[in-house]
């Protein structure tokens, strides 16, 4: 699969990079790559869903909106509001991803993120200015996490 890309410069969010309290080194933000509309709706309807465009409107049939999908929840939002840069533990434990398994951050069926897993781990507060309802996945595993606006996120296995 072939994605086309928005330059980080022009991507309407791309302020979340540049945050002064939380600023991504510009080599860094090179492996943050914005997708267009058409590559994030290729990959929302592909590895998310094909019958909703954001969280909040998963249907019975997506793995997102199933129960057994989600096997722990967890808060975000202390460690995102202390001085500690690292993951919630139980989500830097839950996945264990090599540090160039690329990564995709959904934020809804056209704005997706695609950036390296290493990339993500080191500025994931940054991501986090995004906090209605994105995803975390990798195409190449099952593990996915949803981020959620009341500060948690839920650990789950993709079908």
């Amino acid at each position: 699969m072939s994605f086309s890309y928005i330059p980080l410069t022009e991507y309407r969010r791309q302020w979340i990079f540049n945050h002064h309290e939380l600023l991504v080194p510009a080599i860094v933000r090179e492996d943050i790559k914005p997708l267009t509309a058409k590559s994030s709706m290729e990959i929302w309807n592909r590895w998310i869903s094909n019958k909703s465009s954001c969280a909040e409107q998963f249907t019975k049939g997506d793995w997102a909106d199933r129960k057994s999908t989600w096997h722990h929840t967890d808060n975000w939002q202390s460690q995102w509001d202390s001085e500690q840069p690292d993951l919630p533990e139980a989500l830097a434990q839950f996945i264990p991803w090599a540090d160039d398994t690329r990564v995709y951050f959904c934020i809804e069926k056209y704005e997706v993120i695609e950036t390296s897993w290493a990339t993500f781990k080191q500025h994931w507060k940054c991501f986090l200015f995004c906090d209605d309802g994105p995803l975390l996945i990798s195409n190449q595993h099952r593990q996915a996490v949803w981020f959620s606006q009341d500060g948690n996120y839920r650990l789950g296995l993709r079908s």
